[in-house]
């Protein structure tokens, strides 16, 4: 398995989450309708990307799996850490 490549994988798997999270939260301002089609595109092109991956070499599927499962509890915590400062 080439590291690099793993790495490189596990950043672009949290840029994807870190997208989907922004894109789903503008998304819910939006009315209805826009909001159901919205999401729609969104999971089509989150099924393209993850199948773009699987085609891939296999230290770029475990990289972006990595990627994707490591930064929501990170980028949780930070959140945390930063409402917590801003209140202290």
């Amino acid at each position: 398995m080439d590291t690099l490549t793993a790495l490189a994988s596990a950043a672009f798997g949290s840029t994807v989450y870190l997208v989907t999270l922004s894109t789903v939260k503008w998304l819910n301002r939006l009315s209805r309708g826009f909001k159901i089609a919205g999401l729609i595109a969104t999971g089509m092109v989150l099924c393209a990307v993850i199948g773009m991956i699987a085609v891939a070499s296999h230290s770029v599927v475990v990289g972006f799996i990595v990627g994707a499962v490591l930064t929501p509890p990170i980028h949780r915590w930070i959140l945390q850490r930063r409402n917590h400062a801003a209140s202290s």
